[in-house]
C-alpha cells in the first residue's frame, strides 16, 4: 500500500480550491504516480508497519512538531526509532514523535521564529508553501492558526516523513502534494504564500516569482526567505560553478536587489524583515542527517566564506503583499 493523497481532495471539497482538483490529479498522475523510485517499496514497508492512532495529544506550537505517546499503546521504542531511520536524512525539524527525538540537519524553528512576528496572522487562513521539505512548516503553520496548510515538494522521501507524522494524527488540515510548482495551476486563491529556501535554485527568478504571485488572491501575502549576499540595490551574484558546493545554485541578489525586483513585479508594501547569518549551530550534521552540512561547505580557514571564496551563506526574509 503506497501513499494516499486523497486526503487533500477531501478536505477541499466544497471549497474554492476544488475547481483545481481536476488539474492537480492529472499532475499527480504525470508527475508522481507514473514514476518510480527505487526505495518505495522499502519506503512502504517502513511506514505501514508504523504506529497508526485515531486520537492524539500534540503540540504545533513548541521549537518541536510533538506528537505524544498514549499510555494505552505498547511500543517497541528501538523498533520505531529504526523505522523512523529508514526515512533518512531527517532535513527540517526537529520532531519528537512518540517519544523519539528526531534530530534534524535544520533548527528550522529558528527560521520560524525569525519569521513569524514579522507576518499578518495565520489565523483562518488558506496558506501555500512552496519548496516545504517534509513539512514541518505545515504543522508549525497550523498552529499558527491556519486553516489549511498545503505543502508543494516533488521529494519522496520528504513525504514519507510527512506521512509518519500524518498516520499519527486526527485528520488535519495539513496536506504534502509531491509536485513542483511549476505543476500547480494559478490557484489566485491563496491568503498567504511561503517561499523558503527555494528561490536561488531557480533558473529564472523573476519567473519564479510570478509563479507565486500567481497563487495569491489579491491582497494575499508573499513570504520569501532565500540566500543573498551583502550589497546594494545593483548588487547580485551568479556563481560561475558552485556555491557552498550546491551546483544548482543561480541567483544570489542583495537583499536590496531582491526588494527592487519584487516592486518591479508589481507587489507592493515589500519589505525585509530579517537578515541573518546562517551557523553551524543552526545546520548541521546529526545522527539523523548524516552526510555534510554546512561546516563542510565552508572555507576552512575563513567561516565568513563559502568553500568556493563567495561570502558565506546569508539568508534574508521579505515580506510583500499582491496588489
Amino acid at each position: 500500500m503506497g501513499i494516499d493523497l486523497e486526503a487533500f481532495f477531501e478536505h477541499t471539497k466544497n471549497t474554492d480550491l476544488e475547481q483545481f482538483h481536476p488539474q492537480l490529479r492529472q499532475a499527480l498522475q504525470q508527475h508522481f504516480e507514473q514514476k518510480s523510485h527505487g526505495r518505495s517499496g522499502e519506503w512502504d514497508t517502513a511506514l505501514n508497519s508504523m504506529p497508526q492512532l485515531d486520537t492524539a495529544s500534540f503540540s504545533f506550537n513548541d521549537h518541536s512538531v510533538t506528537i505524544l505517546k498514549p499510555d494505552t499503546l505498547k511500543l517497541d521504542q528501538s523498533s520505531y526509532v529504526q523505522q523512523l531511520k529508514a526515512f533518512m536524512p531527517w532535513r527540517k525539524g526537529p520532531w519528537n514523535l512518540l517519544g523519539v527525538e528526531i534530530e534534524t540537519e535544520w533548527h528550522s524553528d529558528w527560521k520560524w521564529q525569525r519569521i513569524i512576528p514579522h507576518i499578518s496572522s495565520l489565523e483562518g487562513r488558506q496558506v501555500l508553501d512552496i519548496g516545504t521539505g517534509n513539512g514541518y512548516f505545515l504543522y508549525r503553520m497550523l498552529g499558527a492558526g491556519a486553516s489549511l496548510a498545503l505543502g508543494i515538494d516533488p521529494t519522496r522521501i520528504f513525504l514519507y516523513q510527512f506521512h509518519a507524522a500524518q498516520r499519527l494524527l486526527p485528520p488535519n488540515g495539513a496536506h504534502l502534494l509531491p509536485l513542483r510548482s511549476e505543476h500547480l495551476p494559478a490557484f489566485g486563491r491563496f491568503d498567504t504564500v511561503f517561499c523558503l529556501g527555494v528561490l536561488y535554485h531557480r533558473r529564472s527568478p523573476i519567473d519564479h516569482i510570478q509563479e507565486l504571485m500567481s497563487y495569491l488572491r489579491p491582497g494575499g501575502e508573499l513570504v520569501l526567505e532565500t540566500l543573498v549576499v551583502p550589497g546594494d540595490i545593483d548588487t547580485i551574484l551568479v556563481p560561475p560553478k558552485r556555491y557552498a558546493k550546491m551546483s544548482n545554485v543561480w541567483f544570489l541578489p542583495s537583499a536590496k536587489a531582491l526588494e527592487n525586483m519584487l516592486q518591479k513585479l508589481g507587489l507592493k508594501d515589500v519589505r525585509t524583515v530579517d537578515i541573518n547569518q546562517t551557523t553551524t549551530k543552526e545546520q548541521r550534521a546529526t545522527d539523523w542527517m548524516t552526510f555534510h552540512s554546512l561546516a563542510d561547505f565552508l572555507d576552512p580557514h575563513n567561516p565568513s566564506l563559502s568553500a568556493e571564496g563567495h561570502p558565506a551563506p546569508l539568508r534574508a526574509t521579505i515580506v510583500a503583499t499582491k496588489a
